[in-house]
């Protein structure tokens, strides 16, 4: 049987993808992926071994490079960052969506069905509580405004979360960030991203280290 202090020292994994890349609508930079170049410049420490890629704005896209990234990392917290152009805080999801995707993708293409998973629920939630996560970090730690949604838009971010956590049951994270300069820098973009996955990674740690105590009793 592995020990304990075997599997607190063991490097974790952390998957990473931004999407929808290149202009987004009036905007000629997209924030996500400009906060997470700023998150990789501070990383997330050294017991952490971090995997970012592009998504693109596909649907099919999507399909077929979620499981890839699953199958060849086997992460510990799958991780997505996106843009809302609506949005004035950075946003934890708490939940992805099956049903309702209508909107054409960068390929002129939607799903004939409207959904993700034909057969899966209608909502599938984070084994990470978002509100847990929000509360974590409210206060004097960061210069932004943290808050949680339950609706990811019926879009290629709340495509991309379902698809993941479908696949993960439930190990995955979404985070939306506001345009750059409405109201935050790149800079500010990238320590939220820093300090909310630190966050969510302690939590997991946490249930971890008392999941391993109860059965080793």
């Amino acid at each position: 049987m592995t020990s304990l202090g075997t599997v607190l020292h063991k490097p974790i994994q952390v998957s990473l993808t931004p999407g929808g890349f290149g202009p987004f609508g009036e905007h000629t930079t997209n924030a996500s992926w400009v906060a997470v170049q700023e998150l990789q410049k501070l990383g997330l420490g050294d017991e952490v071994n971090l995997h970012v890629y592009e998504i693109p704005v596909e649907y099919q896209k999507v399909l077929d490079l979620i499981p890839s990234l699953w199958k060849r990392h086997n992460p510990e917290l799958f991780i997505h960052v996106g843009v809302s152009g609506m949005a004035t805080t950075v946003t934890l999801e708490k939940c992805g969506h099956n049903q309702g995707y209508k909107g054409l993708d960068n390929c002129c293409y939607c799903p004939d069905t409207h959904c993700c998973i034909q057969g899966g629920p209608d909502c599938l939630e984070s084994i990470v509580d978002m509100d847990v996560v929000c509360n974590k970090i409210t206060g004097p730690q960061l210069d932004v405004v943290i808050s949680v949604s339950k609706d990811a838009g019926r879009y290629l971010c709340d495509f991309t979360y379902y698809t993941s956590l479908h696949l993960s049951h439930g190990r995955s994270a979404f985070i939306h960030v506001p345009p750059l300069g409405k109201p935050y820098t790149a800079e500010q973009l990238g320590r939220a991203l820093q300090t909310i996955i630190g966050v969510m990674l302690g939590m997991l740690e946490h249930s971890t280290v008392k999941m391993n105590c109860l059965l080793e009793h």
